[in-house]
């Protein structure tokens, strides 16, 4: 029998630009990631607004099998099993947590034929986003350490002189914009940064 990721690497995946083609996506209205992923752009939404609504599925929380068909694998299989029965379908999952990638659990690809290739994009990086926002986050977090330090090793009012800015005087034992990372490493869930004298 062949693992998923064999399953995933020997099946033919169709072009992204076949599969937005197919959906009714117009050539504007989606932005290729690769050969085999794509961003839909908000101009669809605006084109479509006058088309009659399809019916829509939430797969929202299931406790997960022993062999662990989840969330994934079930709306994977649901919209398998909806398409077979001719209707016209689009599933939506989100990018998965990179806890996966290091043999926490199981994959959030889906599994056996019931699965999202290519499965090392989606497990992996998909479009960029999730490191996107943990960057961002990461600046905010960064500015207000900066911010902290400055004005407690300069003092208020010499850090106020010296920048033109208002001194913020935030109470350092109420900051709680943590760092953030995608990983599920046990390590990283409670991290104290403290002030070296």
């Amino acid at each position: 029998m062949l693992s998923d990721i064999d399953i995933c690497r020997t099946t033919s995946l169709s072009p992204i630009s076949e599969i937005a083609k197919q959906s009714g996506l117009l050539d504007s209205e989606f932005h290729p990631q690769g050969l085999h992923k794509a961003k839909v752009s908000l101009n669809a939404v605006n084109r479509l607004k006058d088309n009659i609504d399809g019916k829509l599925v939430v797969v929202t929380a299931i406790t997960p099998t022993p062999l662990g068909e989840g969330k994934t694998v079930t709306t994977i299989g649901l919209s398998q099993g909806l398409k077979q029965l001719g209707q016209s379908v689009m599933a939506c999952i989100r990018q998965p947590s990179m806890g996966p990638i290091f043999g926490v659990k199981g994959g959030a690809a889906g599994g056996g034929y019931s699965q999202v290739a290519p499965m090392e994009e989606l497990n992996l990086h998909l479009t960029g986003d999730i490191h996107a926002v943990t960057a961002a986050h990461n600046l905010a977090a960064a500015a207000i350490d900066a911010r902290i330090y400055h004005e407690q090793r300069e003092g208020y009012d010499s850090f106020e002189s010296r920048t033109g800015l208002k001194a913020l005087k935030i109470d350092i034992k109420n900051v709680v914009w943590k760092r953030v990372v995608d990983h599920n490493d046990r390590a990283l869930r409670m991290v104290t940064v403290v002030k070296m004298k």
